[in-house]
C-alpha cells in the first residue's frame, strides 16, 4: 500500500473514532440526562426532557465554535497537528471519563453536567479538525481526500447511533465510557502517521487576515451550515420524532438513523472522487435541493417503513453533497492556511449543528414536528437556489481549482 494511502486510511481511522465517540450518546440522550442528573425542580436546563438533551448537545456545540478556531490556528502557526490531536484526545477522554463519574459523585448539579460537557467539547474538537486538516495535507486529489473524511464522518454516525443505542440498554453511561476509551486509543494512533504540515510559518494576525482575503470560502462555509444543522436536527429532533411518532426504543431508533447514516458513509468516497472528475457544481448545488426535498419526505412518512425507505434517500443524496463541499475548502484555502481554513468550515458546521438543536428543538416543542421538518428542509434547498449564480460565475471544479492538488 502506498504511503499515502495507508495514512489516508489511518487518518481517517481516527475521524471516526472521534465521531462514533460522539455519537454513541445520541439514541439514549433523554435516559442519559435523567441519569446524570436533569431535573425539573433543580435545574431550569431540564424543564422537560427535550429540553435537558437539547442543552446537553448544545453545550458541547458551543464549546466546539469557541475552540475550533483556537486550535486551527495554533497548529497553522507552530506548523504542527499531531501534538495537538493527541492532547485534544486524551483531554476529550477525561471529559467523557468525568460525565460518567457524576451519578457515582451525586452532587454535581445539572448545570456542572453542562459545564463538563464544554470543557469535553473543547478538547474533543481540537482532535477532530486537525485530523481533517491532516487530510487535507495529503496528496492524491482533495475530493478523495474529504472523501476519505467523509466516509470516516458518516461510518462513525451510522455505527454509532445503533450501536450507543444498544451500550444504551445495557446502561446508560456506557456511552461515555466507550467514548473515552477510544479517544484514548486516537492518541495512541495519530502518532504513526507524518506530520505532513507546510514549513512555512505565519503569524495569527497573517493567517486570519489572509482566510479573510478568501471570500469564496464562504461558499462551502454556508453549505456546511446547512448541512450540519440538518444533521443535528435529526440528532435531536428526529430521534424524539421515531419514538414519539412510531413507538421505538432507543435500540430501534439507531437502526433507523443507521438507515441515513449508512449509505452516507459509504458512498462518500466514490462521490468525493466523482467531484474530483466532473466538478463540484452538480454535486452540491443540484445534491443539497433534493436533500431538502428528501428531509421534507421523512417527516411526511406516514410509516416506520416508509421513513426508512426515506432515510436511504437522504443518505446517499447527503454523501454526494457531504465530501464535494468540504473539498471546496481545500480547494480554495492556501497550502499555509489549512488548519484555520478547516476550523472556519468545522466552526460553520458546529453552528449549524446547534442551530439543528436549537431551531429544530424550539420548532418541534412549539409547533410541532411537522413544521420542524418543513423549516430545515426548505433551509437546504434555499440555500442551493441563492448560491446557484455563484457556483456559475466561477465555475468550481478541478479544471478551475487544481484538485489533482500539489500537497
Amino acid at each position: 500500500m502506498h504511503s499515502n494511502d495507508r495514512d489516508r486510511l489511518v487518518l481517517a481511522t481516527v475521524v471516526f473514532a472521534v465521531l462514533f465517540s460522539q455519537l454513541l450518546l445520541y439514541p439514549g440522550i433523554a435516559t442519559l440526562v435523567e441519569t446524570l442528573g436533569a431535573d425539573a425542580t433543580t435545574s431550569a436546563f431540564a424543564a422537560s426532557t427535550l429540553d435537558a438533551s437539547m442543552w446537553f448537545l448544545v453545550a458541547e456545540f458551543a464549546a466546539y465554535i469557541a475552540f475550533v478556531g483556537v486550535w486551527g490556528v495554533l497548529s497553522d502557526v507552530t506548523g504542527r497537528r499531531t501534538p495537538f490531536i493527541v492532547a485534544g484526545a486524551v483531554a476529550g477522554a477525561v471529559g467523557y471519563a468525568a460525565l460518567a463519574a457524576v451519578p457515582a459523585v451525586g452532587s454535581v448539579p445539572f448545570e456542572g453536567v453542562l459545564l463538563l460537557r464544554v470543557l469535553q467539547g473543547s478538547m474533543t474538537i481540537g482532535a477532530f479538525s486537525l485530523t481533517m486538516t491532516m487530510l487535507m495535507d495529503l496528496e492524491g486529489g482533495h475530493g478523495r481526500n474529504m472523501g476519505a473524511a467523509g466516509i470516516a464522518i458518516g461510518l462513525g454516525a451510522a455505527l454509532g447511533a445503533p450501536i450507543g443505542g444498544q451500550l444504551t440498554e445495557l446502561h446508560p453511561l456506557a456511552p461515555l465510557l466507550v467514548a473515552a476509551g477510544l479517544l484514548v486509543c486516537v492518541g495512541a494512533v495519530v502518532p504513526l502517521v507524518p506530520d505532513r504540515t507546510p514549513d512555512e510559518r505565519r503569524t495569527a494576525r497573517a493567517l486570519v487576515g489572509g482566510v479573510r482575503n478568501r471570500p469564496t470560502l464562504s461558499i462551502p462555509y454556508a453549505f456546511g451550515f446547512v448541512d450540519r444543522m440538518t444533521a443535528g436536527f435529526f440528532a435531536l429532533v428526529g430521534t424524539l420524532y421515531f419514538q414519539e411518532t412510531f413507538g421505538l426504543d432507543a435500540g430501534a431508533t439507531g437502526l433507523l438513523l443507521a438507515c441515513f447514516f449508512v449509505p452516507f458513509a459509504l458512498l462518500q468516497y466514490p462521490m468525493g472522487a466523482l467531484s474530483d472528475r466532473i466538478g463540484r457544481t452538480i454535486p452540491v448545488v443540484v445534491g443539497s435541493a433534493c436533500y431538502g426535498i428528501g428531509i421534507l419526505g421523512v417527516g411526511a412518512a406516514p410509516s416506520v417503513a416508509s421513513a426508512a425507505v426515506a432515510m436511504v434517500a437522504v443518505g446517499v443524496l447527503g454523501a454526494l453533497v457531504a465530501p464535494a463541499t468540504m473539498a471546496l475548502v481545500t480547494d480554495i484555502a492556501a497550502d499555509t492556511e489549512r488548519g484555520l481554513a478547516m476550523a472556519g468550515f468545522n466552526f460553520a458546521g458546529s453552528l449549524g449543528f446547534l442551530g439543528g438543536f436549537l431551531v429544530g428543538g424550539t420548532v418541534a416543542s412549539s409547533y410541532g414536528y411537522d413544521l420542524a421538518f418543513l423549516v430545515v428542509g426548505g433551509l437546504e434547498i434555499a440555500i442551493a437556489v441563492v448560491t446557484v449564480p455563484a457556483f456559475l460565475r466561477r465555475s468550481f471544479g478541478p479544471d478551475r481549482l487544481g484538485t489533482s492538488d500539489h500537497g
